[in-house]
């Protein structure tokens, strides 16, 4: 098993971010983070929007940088906007796809030839409704389908190169849903993850030897109702 070194994680202020934050650091790791809010203490971040593609990818070398080069990335921020297409307002919409998909691709983009110095490692986190669509999520499932095709392709293009594993989460125990109208929150029966054991599986696949790859994890409760 390989050791973990730097790793950046974009959503790591909270969340399933901030879970993989604390269990990097208690392995030995050093997390770097990206977000909108600032992590817990002692951690380097830069605060950014994911929004804004040349702004992310700045903030990945810039806290590539000051650490000293970089050994994993893990892009677990992301958003949603819940509604029916019409519903839902164009710039709401599609600021969904900006931090779900184009924020992934832009810390991707940046942080690649870090990575390729020590055969580094990328996890891409899509969702369940990544490869099952359901209504009222149009932003949110085209965003993580297209994580999901966005990890495959970047696997195929970087064999060899760098380690590629996408990571498929069914729910979890997070503020994710906090800000939802009440019809789009989980009921009080749902079955849903902790993210710290989430977390774990991350590490997991962080620390295969380099020509081991775990391409794809799907990791949701036994009861969950999004996948298969």
């Amino acid at each position: 098993m390989r050791n973990l070194g730097n790793v950046l994680i974009t959503g790591g202020a909270s969340g399933l971010g901030a879970a993989t934050v604390r269990a990097v650091r208690e392995a030995g790791g050093v997390p770097l983070v990206i977000d909108l809010a600032r992590p817990e203490d002692g951690v380097e971040s830069v605060q950014t929007d994911l929004a804004d593609s040349a702004a992310t990818e700045n903030a990945v070398r810039e806290l590539a940088e000051r650490a000293g080069g970089l050994d994993a990335v893990f892009t677990a921020a992301g958003i949603d906007a819940c509604g029916t297409l019409d519903s839902v307002s164009t710039k709401d919409w599609e600021r969904v796809v900006h931090v779900n998909l184009l924020g992934t691709a832009a810390v991707v983009r940046a942080a690649l030839p870090y990575l390729e110095r020590g055969h580094g490692t990328v996890v891409t986190v899509a969702s369940t409704l990544g490869i099952k669509a359901v209504s009222d999520a149009t932003a949110y499932c085209a965003a993580k389908f297209g994580v999901v095709g966005f990890t495959r392709a970047l696997a195929a293009e970087t064999a060899g190169r760098i380690g590629v594993t996408l990571l498929v989460p069914g729910g979890m125990h997070t503020a994710f849903f906090d800000n939802r109208d009440e019809q789009y929150k989980p009921g009080p029966d749902a079955k849903l993850n902790k993210p710290e054991d989430v977390a774990r599986t991350v590490l997991f696949a962080l620390s295969q030897p380099p020509g081991c790859q775990v391409r794809e994890m799907v990791v949701c409760s036994s009861e969950e109702g999004s996948w298969p």
